[in-house]
């Protein structure tokens, strides 16, 4: 608990726009240096972010605003922040892909290095690696779109509310964190730390759907309203899901090390196979939970062993 101050009226002295108590400038003379000093210590101990080959971690809103440019790359005049004519497509995507090229491909590099750093690397390959990956992920621009347009038609037929699917691509939350989703999976594939967490977890913050980068998501992927929902790292879905608000597939339990650490890499998170839907507010755990095809999972169930094909689930 931090001890509470008495602020009595103190003589002030004006510099510039600020008025500083005699007080607080004594305080900033010679208290504050020691604050700094902690700091400096404990950043310098912890974190490898002011090294040559480290990770600038100011970078994390530039990820975003990359993010931005390629969402705008497959829907543009959507979310893009001009208007784009026909005429103008072929420029517009051309000049978006050589910048989110340039950039994205330094924060690959940079996120590369500073795992080989920490993991005292040798004979390190990262600007080869982050070439590699680059051009595998502007190559599949094409697909994903492809799958997000699938994705979209699936939330125009499942949801009698839709006026059309303009309205889908520009106001459902649900389109954002599944083209975000399908952009950052690809790059946890490819074993690039931190920037596709960085891309999750900002749709997160936008959206209120936490879907983990590892997932597997398979295509017509639909989330009504969305807000609540949580997709663990393991989870796959299969083809033509529909998930409504407060959903979560979820890890049981944790497998633990002999320090008590939880294991990497294990398989902790349901599977949902094709054609099954999920009401809300259903929590589905553990990675030998697995949701047969064809099941209607009603609201507010709780489930945590595994649900044959065509079953219907649900609290009465």
């Amino acid at each position: 608990m931090v001890p509470s101050r008495k602020i009595g009226r103190e003589s002030k002295k004006k510099t510039g726009n600020t008025m500083v108590g005699s007080g607080n400038k004594h305080w900033i003379n010679h208290q504050l240096p020691g604050v700094v000093a902690k700091l400096e210590r404990s950043v310098l101990g912890h974190l490898n972010a002011q090294a040559e080959d480290g990770l600038n971690l100011s970078g994390r809103s530039e990820i975003c605003d990359i993010l931005d440019d390629i969402l705008a790359v497959l829907f543009p005049g959507y979310y893009s922040t001009e208007k784009v004519t026909k005429d103008d497509i072929n420029f517009f995507l051309g000049d978006k892909l050589r910048h989110i090229s340039i950039a994205l491909g330094g924060h690959i590099k940079a996120v590369f290095r500073y795992l080989c750093s920490r993991n005292s690397c040798r004979n390190c390959t990262c600007a080869d690696r982050a070439e590699a990956v680059l051009q595998e992920l502007i190559e599949s621009l094409p697909q994903i779109r492809a799958i997000l347009l699938k994705d979209i038609q699936a939330a125009y037929d499942g949801d009698p509310a839709a006026g059309s699917l303009d309205e889908i691509i520009m106001s459902y939350p649900c389109i954002e964190a599944i083209a975000t989703h399908r952009i950052a999976h690809l790059l946890y594939k490819l074993d690039v730390p931190i920037i596709p967490r960085i891309m999750s977890e900002r749709a997160h913050s936008r959206t209120g759907i936490d879907i983990h980068p590892g997932a597997t998501v398979g295509p017509r992927f639909f989330i009504d309203h969305g807000t609540g929902v949580v997709i663990g790292e393991t989870t796959t879905i299969g083809a033509n899901v529909k998930l409504y608000q407060g959903v979560t597939l979820g890890a049981l339990s944790f497998t633990l090390d002999k320090r008590g650490k939880p294991v990497k890499g294990v398989k902790r998170h349901p599977d949902i196979e094709d054609d099954v839907v999920i009401y809300s507010n259903a929590t589905i755990l553990g990675g030998k939970t697995r949701i047969g095809k064809g099941s209607v999972i009603g609201g507010n169930t709780w489930i945590t062993k595994s649900v044959p094909s065509n079953s219907k689930i649900y609290k009465t």
